[in-house]
């Protein structure tokens, strides 16, 4: 078997012919991605026992006849931020390099509850905070396009896992683009869901009013298949939604003719043509599929770095207040005050990108600024909502760039932290108005490197926008 270019049809193909069993892949899956990882070092930790458990629990369900699920002996990488039991949960940071949960995130659950196999965790930058992986407290994860290049953050082990073939599928968590900027660097597909579409619980909080849970895979079907598995009312989490989950892989093969397509003029301003013409091409490619292209405008995208760095910071600055030395974390040794404790304890433990943006959370937050900056961005952010939502009175989706470059190369931004947050600048819009937005690989640059196509919808209407995906997918790849 060829393990980097499986699908979950080519598994599920698989068990039910009894070419191999769930346990025969996952043994060869844990072994081909240990032997991987030197290169990209895009896993953290393996789970082997939780995985052969796993897998023994899809062949018995085999041998039984029952159904073992949609996932049935399909290899799963998790984002390092999202919790599992009796597994090391760490954000990349040395403050929780021990740590090992007492319970499941809920999206952890429901994917092995649907036969899915979790080999391990991946790694991200520290408590998902960056665009290029190079923040973790492990080392930093690298391209397996272009091992000299950044595989984009925070979510950059999953899409390196997912692209290099020691994953079929993988979770990610994305606040401002973390799920769609390495899936667009790598050449996969991200999905970031519509805000409350799938349950935050067990994912250690960033930014709480923006972080998501969201499915990484090589193609459309596949990230259709484990948004439906992790999407869904969660009683343990009070963001989760009421909204019912469509059948999204059912709906996929719809005709696109007809949808009307938006094209936001602010998002191609000055765009450089590694970029902006691979995605060009790609719109024209849903113009012969039929759709009609409608020009727009989000005029207040020009406000959106700001606004996105001031909320996150603000809300990083009270989610990582909890990490001081007392419960859960490692404790700096030899302090004798509880004072000392606090300040030696976060000053070891965190990097410095955390450092930075708990400095500026707290700043914003502080008496006399929070009218002036958190209060101010709160409404900014109101504003760029309703540009979405004026914008889709006109049409069913929008398509944009992901990232303003492709893949840079590992340290090339490290020194310039404004020149890192600009990687986002066309993500970050769609996380603040909550909209469900992916990325789908569309080209490559002269270089060789990955190119992605954002692809935006109404709220609740994921299946709109990958039925979109994979009509361009079908027609690009299948041709």
């Amino acid at each position: 078997m060829n393990l980097a270019s499986l699908t979950i049809a080519d598994i599920q193909k698989g068990l039910r012919l009894k070419q191999f069993s769930a346990v025969e892949l996952t043994e060869e899956a844990l072994k081909f991605a240990a032997a991987e990882n030197p290169k990209t070092n895009a896993y953290l930790h393996f789970c082997q026992e939780r995985a052969l458990r796993a897998a023994q629990g899809v062949d018995e369900k085999l041998a039984r006849k029952e159904d073992p699920g949609p996932l049935a002996g399909v290899p799963v990488a998790v984002k390092d931020v999202i919790v599992t039991k009796g597994v090391r949960t760490t954000c990349a940071s040395k403050l929780l390099a021990s740590y090992i949960p007492p319970y499941d995130a809920t999206a952890v659950i429901r994917v092995e509850q649907a036969g899915g196999v979790i080999l391990g965790k991946t790694n991200c930058d520290e408590f998902a905070m960056g665009s290029s992986n190079e923040n973790s407290a492990f080392g930093p994860v690298r391209n397996p396009v272009a091992l000299d290049r950044v595989p984009g953050g925070s979510s950059g082990g999953s899409a390196a896992a997912v692209v290099q073939g020691t994953a079929v599928v993988a979770l990610g968590s994305d606040t401002g683009g973390s799920i769609r900027q390495p899936a667009a660097f790598c050449g996969c597909v991200g999905v970031t869901p519509t805000y409350g579409r799938v349950s935050r619980y067990g994912l250690v909080a960033f930014a709480s009013s923006l972080d998501h849970i969201g499915p990484m895979a090589r193609n459309v079907t596949d990230a259709a298949i484990l948004l439906k598995v992790i999407a869904g009312r969660d009683e343990r989490d009070a963001t989760s939604a009421f909204a019912p989950v469509a059948d999204y892989p059912a709906l996929l093969e719809g005709d696109v003719r007809g949808t009307k397509i938006g094209i936001p003029k602010e998002y191609f301003q000055g765009l450089a043509a590694e970029i902006g013409d691979p995605i060009q091409r790609a719109i024209d490619q849903f113009a012969r599929l039929g759709c009609e292209l409608v020009d727009v405008s989000l005029p207040h995208t020009e406000y959106a770095i700001a606004t996105y760095y001031i909320i996150c910071t603000a809300e990083a600055s009270s989610n990582l207040a909890r990490y001081d030395g007392v419960r859960y974390t490692t404790r700096a040794p030899g302090v004798t005050t509880l004072t000392d404790m606090y300040r030696q304890t976060r000053g070891e433990g965190f990097g410095a990108e955390c450092k930075r943006r708990i400095m500026l959370g707290t700043y914003v937050l502080s008496h006399g600024y929070y009218d002036a900056y958190y209060l101010k961005a709160q409404k900014v952010r109101t504003l760029l909502t309703q540009d979405f939502r004026q914008a889709f009175e006109k049409v069913d989706a929008l398509i944009t760039p992901v990232s303003p470059f492709p893949a840079f190369r590992l340290g090339e931004k490290l020194s310039d932290p404004w020149q890192m947050y600009l990687s986002d600048i066309y993500t970050i819009t769609g996380s603040l108005a909550g909209i469900p937005c992916m990325s789908v690989p569309c080209g490559w640059t002269a270089d060789g490197l990955p190119v992605g196509m954002q692809i935006l919808a109404r709220h609740f209407e994921e299946a709109a926008m990958l039925r979109l995906a994979r009509a361009y997918e079908r027609a690009t790849c299948e041709s």
